[in-house]
């Protein structure tokens, strides 16, 4: 019997929410080969989501988004090579492609790994990928995106854990924490619903006067606080639903990535798309509800069974990035606030 890989590279570029699905792949092909160096490719503006990660000896950032923007200047191609020439001289026995696109595979072929694996055709966003692996796994049967990840380790002979088994090692810090507590602090707020009302793209998000008139209903039921987080360009969006909700206690969360982490961990619950912040909270185990359109829950969503989603069930489309495209309008603002007292009541069930 052949030696089994005990160099991996793992390839998983983006996005917030894929990188967090990712992560009990990860963790358990290092519970399996506790002795295996583990590197992982990364986009430079995710690569604090893998900071103090126990299984994962190096994190190797990548910049494809400013490549693509510069692709025909030099430093572009001088970084290329750095990049390439630090990939082979690690002389990984196996690379793993959690991502499925030409990019991803083209790096684990350009690693000169012995062993590439992927998904197969049928699996892959561009199905073309699968040339460059070695070993491309179709995974039947397989429905939720972090039980597909842990089918690609199959072929290293690692059991699949349990899903009550899955680890998500986010990172945690002093300075973030400490950051949390002075801003509830400063708010008041002890007791606390999150909402992120953001999303990759319109066709994923709920419409920003829905989370005005859910705090505003709500707010009878609920003596805590609403923070509503999201990214510096989603600010005014914010602001504005806060003035339309008419809440006194609700508020803007401004935070950095590890920031929010260390906020969800602290909340009672959190409202939102399919967007980087529910999978976040659903990996520290906040209770979640979850409103999806284009997308599918039983592929992306949280993974509890005591979660709830609402489901805009459709067609199934990943590309709706249009600005004009429409918001997932056909939840109700009853049903969402219908689904957060069941999920509170469920957390003191």
């Amino acid at each position: 019997m052949p030696d089994l890989p005990q160099k991996f590279l793992i390839i998983r570029l983006s996005s917030i929410g894929d990188i967090v699905h990712a992560l009990p792949a990860v963790s358990a092909l290092g519970r399996a080969f506790p002795h295996a160096e583990i590197d992982w490719v990364v986009e430079s503006r995710h690569a604090r989501l893998l900071e103090g990660n126990p299984f994962v000896r190096r994190v190797i950032p990548f910049d494809t988004l400013a490549w693509r923007k510069r692709l025909l200047s030099r430093p572009t191609w001088a970084d290329i090579r750095h990049g390439i020439k630090t990939l082979r001289r690690e002389r990984y026995e196996a690379a793993i492609d959690f991502q499925g696109l030409y990019k991803s595979a083209l790096m684990g072929w350009l690693s000169s790994a012995d062993e590439r694996i992927g998904f197969a055709k049928a699996r892959l966003r561009e199905p073309a990928a699968a040339f460059f692996y070695t070993r491309r796994i179709s995974a039947c049967n397989v429905q939720h995106v972090i039980d597909l990840n842990l089918a690609l380790l199959e072929p290293l002979g690692v059991t699949a854990p349990e899903r009550n088994a899955w680890e998500f090692p986010l990172p945690a810090s002093i300075e973030d924490e400490e950051h949390v507590s002075r801003t509830l602090a400063a708010f008041g707020a002890k007791d606390f619903i999150l909402l992120n009302p953001g999303g990759g793209w319109q066709s994923k998000c709920w419409p920003p006067e829905n989370f005005a008139n859910l705090m505003r209903r709500y707010a009878s039921e609920f003596d805590g606080d609403f923070l509503l987080t999201g990214s510096p360009a989603e600010e005014s969006l914010i602001e504005r639903i806060i003035r339309g909700s008419g809440v006194t206690r609700a508020r803007y969360f401004p935070s950095t990535l590890t920031q929010f982490i260390a906020l969800a961990r602290r909340a009672r619950l959190l409202v939102a798309g399919d967007t980087g912040p529910l999978h976040i909270a659903a990996a520290v185990r906040t209770p979640v509800v979850a409103i999806f359109g284009p997308t599918d829950p039983v592929r992306n969503g949280p993974f509890s069974p005591r979660d709830l989603v609402l489901w805009n069930q459709g067609p199934i489309d990943y590309t709706r990035r249009a600005v004009n495209a429409g918001y997932i309008s056909e939840i109700s603002v009853e049903a969402v606030a219908a689904a957060v007292r069941t999920r509170l009541k469920s957390v003191h069930g």
